[in-house]
């Protein structure tokens, strides 16, 4: 540990908070319809979307009309990434020749990117073409992130309106989100990174010759564009099998630090965005402040244990004072801290390091942040979405104990609002430990592990946790490319994504239709620091109920089979 790369982390994080304030303003302007500065530019392309889809963008619709649009359009973009992948061998742009994919593989993959959790069961330059790249993978990094930005936009509504029926117009959201927000942020982002040096070209290969005279060839693919929106959606799901840990991808400190603040920089953004739309900044501090606590908290936790000696290395005893396994050394422990942290408190799959080289500590860290729920800051919009869940909970709890109904945003917070706040939470863990226990003990799912024992089930539990929490990292060391895995893991991230977006609708449906209350003297204040640390208390409650019953036998026992081997029993 040095003191720079303690410094590196908290650069990493408070650019990624600080720039998405201004960001959440533009946002919310966007959400609400009011005047930008791209209108002149954006707003006739706008128009002609809407009169191409014969969508009326005035009309509010209610949750139910608003989740239906929402699921018909994931389904339709579903269908077709399928399709693509399928027929990817008669498709054009496909200068590689690779064949269509297998059933249980497509299906995989686009329940991956339709639920922007981008877990890839595949090595990207080895099995897409160009085509499925762009056509199919590149457009879902668009749309997902720009339907997760859709929850936070009607929920804020939700707050907002006095005895109303309209959340907004799922496709207004949508398309405004994309023209205005992820358009042109991508554009930027990707001439930056062209500039550093990511290519950007629809060549399959380039010849190059090794140290040892040998001829190589190099894939190539368009890679800064599809990297961009990859960073700015929250998405992972890289060209490249190793994503940011590619040259190709990551070829500098420089983009290693811009496209590692850029993964979170919209998921706070939407927090701001949230606060504004709902006209409530103050309590948005407290949410903002309890996610930025725990997702420091866990960038330190993984730098703490990433830079102690490696067990094999200390009973070989070599001297080594960072566990560099997995590192590239132009990096190093702090930027896949941070880049951990940051992956893994939001919904990415682009780690710079496979998860399965990190010490068992850090493994651990990594799963329990996803096991808190995408809310650190989470998907854009999905994240502050299901933390403002939290929010509610926190404040029925508080309500409980002083025997008063509890209020939230103006809102009175009833049994209606904390089942489905329930429903939103506990799907994700059902969904986690009911697949991992089932493959646990299922001949055809343990043919993919590469390991038995305590690792064995941190690789099954990383999976369907990573899935479940719509993250996308891998923990490495597990074949998913099988009927089982990718189906299964398939399932886990429909689960995940879409159970959790209609009991968010259906709660800000339900608050719509309430009366806005003043604060009266029995309010519970939420933006206090009392409340943050009743927030943080609620959201650690959630995640040790998912995580001590199942990582008793995982990561911790082998935390503690490292502590026997510093020890030298």
């Amino acid at each position: 540990m040095t003191w720079q790369g303690w410094a590196e982390i908290a650069l990493t994080l408070a650019a990624a908070i600080g720039l998405g304030w201004p960001l959440g303003v533009y946002m919310s302007r966007v959400w609400n319809g009011e005047r930008t500065w791209l209108d002149p530019v954006l707003r006739p392309v706008e128009r002609l979307v809407y009169a191409g889809c014969g969508v009326d963008a005035n009309k509010s619709q209610t949750w139910f009309g608003y989740a239906a649009a929402l699921l018909a359009f994931n389904a339709a973009g579903f269908f077709l990434v399928y399709a693509i992948l399928r027929l990817q061998g008669a498709l054009p742009l496909n200068p590689q020749g690779f064949g269509g994919v297998s059933e249980h593989l497509a299906f995989n993959t686009a329940a991956s990117f339709v639920t922007n959790t981008n877990w890839q069961s595949y090595g990207g330059e080895t099995t897409m073409s160009q085509f499925s790249q762009m056509a199919a993978l590149t457009v879902q990094n668009f749309v997902s992130a720009a339907t997760g930005a859709t929850i936070a936009a009607a929920l804020a509504r939700g707050f907002v309106g006095h005895r109303g029926e309209g959340v907004g117009n799922f496709w207004a959201d949508l398309t405004r989100t994309t023209l205005y927000v992820l358009l042109p942020a991508s554009i930027v982002l990707a001439v930056t990174l062209v500039a550093l040096g990511v290519p950007q070209t629809l060549a399959a290969s380039a010849q190059a010759a090794t140290l040892e005279g040998a001829e190589q060839k190099l894939s190539l693919f368009a890679v800064a564009s599809q990297l961009a929106i990859k960073q700015l959606g929250i998405n992972g799901g890289g060209i490249f099998n190793v994503n940011s840990a590619h040259p190709f991808e990551n070829p500098t400190p420089l983009t290693n630090f811009l496209t590692a603040v850029s993964i979170n920089v919209l998921g706070w953004a939407a927090y701001f965005a949230f606060g504004r739309s709902a006209k409530a900044f103050k309590d948005l501090r407290a949410l903002a402040a309890a996610a930025a606590v725990l997702l420091s908290l866990g960038a330190a936790g993984v730098y703490l244990a990433e830079t102690q000696s490696p067990p094999a290395l200390v009973a070989a005893q070599v001297d080594a004072s960072a566990n560099m396994e997995g590192k590239e050394v132009r990096f190093g422990p702090a930027a896949s801290a941070a880049w951990t942290a940051q992956t893994t408190g939001a919904s990415n799959g682009s780690v710079n390091a496979m998860h399965a080289s990190y010490m068992p500590l850090g493994g651990g860290i990594a799963m329990f942040l996803m096991m808190l729920g995408e809310i650190l800051p989470g998907g854009i919009g999905s994240g502050v979405a299901i933390m403002v869940v939290m929010a509610l909970l926190a404040v029925f709890v508080a309500g409980l104990m002083v025997g008063r109904t509890p209020e939230y945003l103006g809102k009175k917070v009833e049994a209606k609002e904390i089942k489905l706040a329930m429903l939103a939470v506990l799907v994700v863990p059902l969904s986690m430990l009911g697949f991992s226990a089932i493959a646990a003990v299922l001949p055809e799912a343990l043919k993919g592990l590469l390991n038995q024992g305590p690792h064995g089930l941190s690789e099954i539990l990383y999976a369907y946790v990573s899935t479940t929490a719509n993250n996308g990292s891998a923990f490495a060391g597990l074949t998913a490319n099988a009927p089982w895995w990718n189906t299964t893991l398939g399932l886990a991230m429909l689960m995940g994504r879409f159970v959790p977006i209609v009991a968010v609708l259906a709660i800000a449906g339900s608050l719509v239709a309430k009366p806005k209350l003043a604060p009266s003297a029995g309010t519970l204040p939420t933006d206090s620091g009392q409340f943050v640390g009743l927030l943080i208390g609620v959201i650690l409650i959630l995640g040790g109920l998912q995580f001590f019953p199942a990582l008793a036998l995982g990561p911790i026992v082998e935390h503690f089979q490292v502590l026997d081997v510093l020890a030298g029993r």
